[in-house]
């Protein structure tokens, strides 16, 4: 007696397929980007000369003192 049947074996090698498919698609497209690196020699680089960068002083806002007088209050008057 087979332990899967017609269906579930066919199941399991189409999965197996795939599998191997998707493993030789990705082997082939690194394989082809690390021949292509290895066939270009870039320039080295030359180290560009830094400029200063800004100096910005913060300057704090002069504030109004409190007063510390208060006025007399003001009366209301609602009309009736």
């Amino acid at each position: 007696m087979n332990l899967l049947s017609v269906q579930g074996m066919g199941v399991f090698w189409t999965c197996c397929i795939l599998l191997i498919c998707i493993i030789l698609v990705h082997a082939f497209r690194l394989a082809r980007l690390g021949w292509r690196t290895l066939r270009k020699k870039l320039p080295p680089e030359k180290p560009k000369p830094k400029e200063p960068e800004p100096v910005y002083y913060l300057v704090e806002k002069k504030k109004k003192r409190a007063k510390t007088e208060y006025d007399k209050p003001k009366q209301i008057r609602f009309k009736d």
